[in-house]
């Protein structure tokens, strides 16, 4: 897990060094605060174009499925995020699999409910009948 995260901060630390080596090339000026400025402001309208595209796509199916969608980046965000505490404060293990068996977690437990909600649902339109 550690080399991971340390593999993606040296990619991180290398596109921010080349965009800022680029920046100066062209001359430009910007700042370090420029740049997170137009860096972070394109990468999260590109995001967003795309996520509203996708969940406008889910949404004529499910409002569950962007439910679904936005629960799993939550918890991937929140696991990645307590294994990342744990290594700071010594406190557990900085582990990749402690992440993938949390997030199967929510796998299996979001499989069961909606096995049981779709259960109930055909129940109930076979008792209306």
């Amino acid at each position: 897990m550690r080399i991971l995260l340390k593999s993606l901060a040296g990619l991180v630390n290398y596109l921010h060094d080349l965009i800022l080596v680029v920046s100066k090339t062209l001359g430009l000026g910007l700042s370090d605060k420029d740049l997170h400025f137009w860096v972070i402001g394109a990468l999260g309208l590109f995001i967003f174009i795309f996520s509203d595209y996708i969940f406008k796509f889910l949404a004529r199916w499910s409002i569950s499925a962007i439910s679904f969608i936005f629960t799993l980046t939550f918890l991937s965000v929140f696991v990645f995020a307590v294994e990342i505490e744990q290594a700071i404060t010594g406190r557990g293990n900085m582990e990749f699999t402690d992440i993938t068996m949390g997030l199967y977690g929510f796998l299996i437990f979001a499989a069961i409910y909606l096995v049981l909600k779709m259960s109930i649902r055909i129940l109930q339109r076979k008792i209306k009948k």
